[in-house]
Parts: structure tokens; sequence; C-alpha cells
């Protein structure tokens, strides 16, 4: 059985899928994510190892909580870098009957990821950014490279639900707004998508690691500012 290396453990999430998650964080990473709010997690070395089933162990002791809408979330970090202990994990999970839930940048694709695919519910796919440039930029990777596992999701009709973290003079666009409504049109496997604010609260952890926060010299954006990309986002 394959071990995992775990960066955290959060027990009772709201806020990664349906109802009540228990979250499992993954240690490593390929991106460098410019507003990366875990840059403790990059490293595939660090973290705690665990088997499949003592992580669903875990989860089962929180499964009265999560009614007929929660379940399990891997996140990181980036846990397509351990898919085979993912997929295992979630395959464990559907034998007791728990939602499964994948945190993904999408940034992988291989045999061990589609077999890891067979066994998700649903996927939280973090669309980072609408041009191939500010990827290029600011991520480490081809925005194309996500396109294909956004179309890889839609061809086996998994659901989807976009993320997006709002950036202050970066992707706080009309444009980019633009964008995500053509990819909701385009990809009937996507449910919804969620604008999130950038936030600075990471900034301890860089400066714990010795390392510079690229973001650091920008503002978070203002709650009016979410709201109009919200407002236009859901207009027809």
């Amino acid at each position: 059985m394959t071990v995992g290396k775990i960066h955290s453990i959060q027990t009772l999430g709201t806020v990664d899928g349906p109802g009540v998650r228990f979250v499992v964080f993954l240690q490593g990473c390929p991106l460098r994510c410019s507003c990366c709010h875990n840059p403790d997690t990059w490293d595939l070395n660090g973290g705690t190892k665990y088997t499949p089933e003592e992580i669903v162990q875990k989860a089962l002791r929180y499964k009265e909580y999560f009614g007929d809408t929660g379940g399990i979330t891997l996140s990181g970090g980036e846990p397509l870098l351990q898919s085979d202990f993912a997929y295992q994990l979630f395959s464990l999970c559907k034998k007791e009957g728990i939602h499964t839930c994948l945190d993904t940048s999408g940034c992988i694709i291989n045999e061990s990821v589609l077999r890891l695919l067979e066994v998700c519910d649903l996927v939280l796919l973090d669309i980072k950014y609408t041009t191939a440039e500010l990827y290029q930029k600011y991520v480490g990777c081809e925005i194309n490279e996500v396109v294909k596992f956004l179309e890889l999701l839609d061809d086996k009709k998994i659901p989807v639900w976009i993320r997006q973290v709002i950036i202050p003079t970066i992707n706080d666009n009309e444009e980019n707004i633009l964008c995500l409504k053509q990819l909701a049109r385009k990809f009937s496997a996507i449910e919804k998508i969620e604008l999130l604010p950038f936030r600075k609260l990471c900034q301890t952890k860089y400066d714990a690691l010795g390392i510079p926060f690229p973001f650091s010299h920008l503002l978070e954006p203002e709650p009016n500012v979410m709201k109009k990309l919200a407002t236009g986002l859901n207009d027809k």
C-alpha cells in the first residue's frame, strides 16, 4: 500500500467542496504560483507519512457530520503529485460511501492521474488566470495543460467547480470574467465558478521560510470589486 506525505488535515472544512468536508492537504507542488498561500507545502520531502487506511479511519470519525453532501477533499500542495496514494485513498472512501473531491491545478496528466479520476465525484479546478502570458509569468506551467485537463474532465462527465483567486491589477478585470464565462459555456461539466479574494495572511509563512512573497506589494481586493465581478460572472 502506497504511503502518502500529508502536510495537514482539517476535520470540519466548509470551503473546500460541498457540505462539511474532511480536508487532507498533501505535501508537494511542482508549481510556484506568485499568489500561493501555502509555500510550506512545496517540498515533497516534507510532511507526515500516512497510509490510505489511516486517513480513511480518521475521516470515518466525522462521517456523521457529512450529511448528504459532505465528504473528503484532497488538496495541497498539488495532490496530483501523489496520484497513486490519492487513488487508493479515494477507492477506500468509495467503499465507505464517502463523497470524494479533488482540489487541483490540473497541471499533470498521466496514467496514474487518469486512474485517480475514475474515483473522483467532484473536481475543484483552480483556473489561476485566463491567458498564457499570465500563466507563464505567475504560475510556471502552460495554460494549455490546464485546458487539456478540463477537457478530460468534461469527456469523463466529472462535475467541476472552477475556482479563481482575484488579484488586484492582475486579473480583477472584465476581460478575465468574460473568459471564465466562455469556459462555462464551452464545458458542460462546469457546475459553477467561484471567485475568491486574494489574501496576504500567508506573508508570515514566507517570512518564516525566509523567502520573498512575490505579491506582498499588492492590496487585497475591495468587497465592492468582488461583488461587481461576481455580478458580471452571473450576468447572461
